[in-house]
């Protein structure tokens, strides 16, 4: 057998195109984590495939470098399952010291249900020990709720948050929070003044939602996802389009597309949802010249996000889309051809782009060559799920940013273009950040 021989790229993408297939493997473990909602199968591939690279690859990631992507995908991408997916690979990794995996799951944990979640991750395949740096860290983001968060997922599930205090051995900081905990033990701790307690103890679903409102203890992620039952239970819309113009609590957590799926559920509001939008839109960057926007618009862009949801990745893409800023944009959308789309913001430019063209095959090579050919530009961003028929060609500016919002395990946006993962305004704001520090 002969070593000494030249080896060539034969990485293809789903599509047969040619891909880039010599990732690290903390990149190929970005481009399968950030754009992925956990065990949620895609156009290509099935959710457990997906699981089950992201635990394979996790294994020859750096602890450190593991243990900095779950921070991200939870608090940058808004991500809940994949960053405890990602936890338990760093507390099994041998390398990883003990303190490393502490501060990973107390820094990454950030809703009181996922510290049980976290332990059904880990114990997805059968029980067994917990390390000691993993139980600290578990104990150490317990104590940071307080009385309200933790009754508010004190729910009745196979793991119990006094399951997790029992596990953990947690000490509390004070009298106070003994007492709290206490309560919990004892099944006596009071449930939080929230939308679903008022309707599960069989509250009047418009008096509750009103009240909830006015008293501004309506999450906004809560408020969007909940106006179909607004309006059928009969809510003053008047008050309800105040509350989604005011874009209080949490609404700098909300990812973009949620916006449409709120539109689709109460068409009605859409104006408001609209107005919201664009608001959200004016707290991003402007980026500086001309900006072309190319969105993928094939078949496979038309996989739904997750099996519950009506909303697709190309809704997600779309809503990337519509919410660039920049001093002149040009915005195209590629699939068996190109078409150029008006530069709409917020919900026009999420039809726009939707309806550009047939949603057929992924030419993305073909798509880049004649812009190149045709349009000077001084950045150019593509939205795709990367599964492109003929590859991919070099940028013509060297600020040439791919956006990644999907998970398969081969992709083509590298070499000369810079790679992201995820569909979170967040890549936005890093590609003005990057630019403004010339990386």
């Amino acid at each position: 057998m002969r070593l000494n021989v030249r080896h060539t790229n034969t990485a293809v993408t789903h599509e047969g195109g040619p891909a880039f297939g010599h990732l690290k493997p903390l990149d190929q473990l970005r481009r399968s984590v950030l754009s992925c909602l956990l065990w949620e199968g895609e156009f290509y591939e099935d959710g457990i495939a997906i699981a089950d690279r992201i635990t394979e690859t996790a294994k020859e990631v750096d602890p450190l470098e593991l243990s900095a992507l779950a921070f991200e995908a939870r608090t940058q991408f808004n991500l809940r399952h994949v960053p405890l997916l990602l936890l338990c690979a760093l507390a099994e990794k041998r390398a990883a010291l003990p303190h490393v995996v502490t501060e990973a799951v107390a820094s990454t944990v950030q809703r009181a249900d996922e510290l049980t979640e976290l332990l059904a991750v880990y114990w997805r395949n059968g029980k067994k020990p917990l390390p000691a740096g993993f139980k600290k860290g578990l104990a150490k983001a317990f104590a940071r709720f307080d009385a309200y968060q933790l009754g508010k997922y004190n729910r009745d599930g196979a793991i119990k948050l006094r399951d997790v205090l029992f596990l953990t051995h947690a000490k509390p900081k004070d009298e106070e929070q003994a007492a709290l905990w206490k309560k919990l033990v004892e099944g006596t701790l009071e449930s939080p003044d929230t939308w679903e307690v008022g309707l599960s103890a069989g509250l009047d679903k418009k008096e509750t939602f009103e009240r909830l409102m006015a008293e501004g203890n309506l999450g906004y992620l809560a408020l969007l996802r909940n106006l179909r039952n607004m309006e059928q239970a009969g809510c003053d819309l008047g008050k309800v389009r105040d509350a989604i113009l005011a874009r209080r609590n949490g609404a700098q957590r909300v990812l973009p597309f949620r916006y449409i799926a709120a539109a689709r559920a109460c068409p009605q509001l859409e104006p408001a949802i609209d107005v919201a939008l664009h608001d959200a839109i004016a707290e991003l960057p402007v980026l500086r010249g001309t900006t072309v926007v190319l969105v993928d618009v094939s078949g496979s862009m038309e996989c739904a996000l997750s099996g519950k949801s009506d909303l697709s990745r190309m809704d997600a893409a779309a809503a990337l889309a519509s919410i660039v800023s920049g001093e002149t944009l040009r915005v195209f959308s590629f699939s068996s051809g190109l078409a150029e789309v008006p530069p709409r913001r917020g919900m026009a430019g999420v039809d726009a782009v939707k309806r550009s063209q047939t949603h057929g095959s992924t030419f993305l090579k073909a798509a880049l060559e004649k812009i190149n050919a045709t349009v000077k530009y001084d950045r150019i961003i593509v939205v795709t799920d990367e599964q492109s028929h003929d590859g991919i060609c070099d940028p013509t500016s060297r600020h040439a940013y791919l956006i990644n919002v999907a998970s398969a395990k081969h992709g083509v946006g590298y070499g000369k273009w810079r790679h992201i993962d995820g569909f979170s305004e967040s890549v936005l704001r890093y590609i003005a950040k990057a630019e403004d520090a010339d990386l």
